[in-house]
Formats: structure tokens, sequence, C-alpha cells
């Protein structure tokens, strides 16, 4: 059986069912002012678009949003959601789950490739080219 989801001791229903200047004092320091200050006109639209989604997926529909806002907090209202979260290059797909509550979208999408170290190459180094030749 697994561990029932709480948020600072609520569960995701309580969360959902709560106001948002309730859920706003849940939140940590940095994620509370940004909300307190109010959302960007591009962080309403997005809220606008995932309320739809998730209409659309309480009729069965599979549908995602697409977004370059990655300073949008997640709330609890976009559980269930797919999230299209662009890279700067390409568009992540990230599924919303109830314990990416509280954080930034792009903390989901990351921005850079880890590096993928291989053999040297010919002329990759000083030391490259005593290398034998196969």
């Amino acid at each position: 059986m697994p561990k029932e989801f709480k948020y600072r001791g609520f569960t995701l229903e309580g969360l959902q069912t709560m106001s948002m200047d309730e859920f706003i004092h849940l939140l940590p320091s940095r994620q509370r002012r940004s909300l307190l200050r109010g959302l960007t006109q591009e962080q309403r639209i997005l809220l606008e678009n995932v309320r739809k989604v998730k209409e659309a997926i309480a009729q069965g529909e599979k549908t995602v949003v697409k977004t370059h806002v990655r300073d949008m907090i997640i709330l609890p209202e976009m559980v269930g959601v797919t999230v299209l979260v662009h890279n700067g290059k390409a568009f992540t797909p990230v599924e919303i789950k109830p314990a990416m509550i509280g954080h930034y979208l792009g903390e989901f999408a990351i921005t850079n490739k880890p590096v993928r170290h291989g053999t040297p190459g010919i002329g990759a180094s000083r030391s490259s080219m005593y290398v034998p030749l196969k």
C-alpha cells in the first residue's frame, strides 16, 4: 500500500479545496513572496489553459499544455496535467505529480545536457598525438 501524500500535513484533496491565500502561507518563503506579488500575465494564461485541459481530461481526452513559463510555481490544481515546458531548445514533457507542489516548472525541464566523456580522438589533446593509430 503506497504512503498517502501529504504536503505540510495536508492531503492533496485538502490542498485543492483550500483557498489560494491559505495555500500560499504553507509555501517556502521564495515561492510565498512570488505568489503574494501576484501572477504575471503569462502565468495567468498558463493557469487558464491548465484548467481547460483538466476539464478535457475529465471528459476523457488526452491533451497537454505547451509553455515557456518556467517560473510558474506548481499549484495543487495543476496535479494530473502534462505540461510541455520549453528548455531553450525543445519542449520537455512534465507530468505533474503531487510531490511537485511548491516547486517551479523549470526545475523539471533541465536546460543543459549532461556531459558524456568518451575516449579522446586524434588531436583532442597534446598527449593524444602519441596514441598509436589502429
